[in-house]
């Protein structure tokens, strides 16, 4: 078997990550923050270590200003309704995943102005097309860091960056993508609110992830999406107004963030540039593969550096559904086929609404695995 599915979530785990959460689950095992006993002290701890390893990844301002929660899509959700409010106005890409979109589509609904920026049909965007669509009166840009149809690299930074020198709207990174697979600095990057998820690139499982909120957000108009128990403040009925707990309510996914911790220190162990190095090698190598096949479109930038190692293509005269169940039945090649929750990065690339065969490589990727693959894909192409 070939797993090429890793823009869906990471596999196989480093080591580490099943040790972590079976050491949780028969050491540990209670409630992080609920008690005082010896056992809740060190899952709190545990939980804590887990912000630790996240900010120091991300480069963020504060361990406690990174909440948890399920994916990257509650934390997006989160800042999206944590801050928007009727009159408001927000700009984004044609880019985008429907973790943005649709949250931003029901904003918009209820009063909230909403301006997508076009990329070209490679996936790219130019910053000043950004920079050229802010209104007075915008409060939010958001943009996913790399696509998850073409893995095009956005210029967030530059964005960022921009952004603060003119003292401007917040910036919403979409970090699902390149969370551990590209370096990333909140704050040299003039990143305000980054949205992670731990399923990918991050190594760790899934139901772990969350929103890092940067010291630039006004926690005073910040809104949580949920409100409950949190261990702290006990005895008031009102939510705390303090991070974490003004946006954690609930007992935590304490055993997921567990192997979260050890799936960052893994990544933070090998290094992420050495991560990009290897990704980009092996994405070079498949591109170059895929483009010499005759019937095989292949999407995005050229240039892996431009990419994260995310590669869609199509084969002339096959729906993606029918390569995607040949590779598996066939070949025991694991990819993804369709519109990859992502209809608007499709409009923008072409592939509306067929979508796209999207192969995802990641750490643990051979060049033997690229090679088979690509082995594969000619064979179906010459029908």
């Amino acid at each position: 078997m070939i797993y090429l599915d890793n823009a869906a979530t990471s596999w196989p785990k480093p080591p580490g990550v099943l040790a972590a959460m079976a050491r949780y689950m028969t050491e540990v095992g209670a409630n992080p923050g609920r008690s005082g006993h010896r056992l809740s002290v060190e899952a709190g701890r545990i939980v804590y270590a887990a912000r630790e390893a996240v900010a120091q990844l991300f480069g963020a301002p504060d361990p406690l200003r990174v909440v948890f929660g399920l994916n990257a899509t509650e934390g997006i959700n989160l800042a999206l309704r944590g801050l928007l409010r009727p009159g408001d106005h927000v700009v984004t890409s044609s880019m985008e995943h429907n973790s943005v979109m649709r949250p931003l589509r029901a904003l918009e609904r209820e009063g909230v102005e909403v301006t997508v920026v076009p990329c070209s049909p490679e996936g790219t965007l130019d910053p000043q097309a950004v920079l050229a669509a802010l209104r007075p009166h915008t409060r939010l840009v958001v943009l996913n860091h790399a696509s998850n149809v073409t893995g095009t690299i956005l210029p967030v930074a530059e964005v960022g960056r921009a952004l603060r020198e003119m003292n401007g709207p917040l910036l919403l990174v979409d970090a699902a993508q390149s969370g551990g697979a590209v370096p990333i600095d909140m704050q040299a990057d003039g990143i305000d609110l980054l949205a992670f998820t731990g399923h990918k690139s991050l190594y760790g499982p899934t139901g772990t992830g969350g929103l890092i909120i940067g010291d630039r957000v006004p926690l005073e108009e910040f809104r949580p999406l949920i409100r409950g128990g949190t261990g702290s403040r006990s005895e008031r009925e009102e939510q705390p107004d303090f991070l974490p707990d003004m946006c954690e309510s609930g007992t935590p996914n304490a055993v997921g963030l567990a192997g979260l911790e050890a799936g960052v220190r893994w990544v933070l162990e090998q290094g992420v540039e050495a991560i990009r190095a290897h990704e980009v090698a092996l994405t070079q190598r498949l591109l170059d593969g895929l483009r010499e096949i005759p019937g095989v479109t292949v999407y995005g930038p050229a240039d892996a550096r431009q990419r994260t190692a995310v590669v869609s293509f199509n084969i002339a005269g096959m729906e993606p559904s029918e390569v995607g169940m040949q590779l598996d039945e066939e070949y025991g090649i694991m990819c993804r086929v369709g519109l990859h929750c992502a209809p608007a990065a499709h409009r923008t690339i072409g592939t509306f609404p067929a979508g796209t065969v999207r192969f995802a490589l990641g750490a643990f990727t051979t060049r033997d695995e690229v090679d088979a693959a690509l082995r594969a894909v000619a064979r179906l192409a010459q029908g």
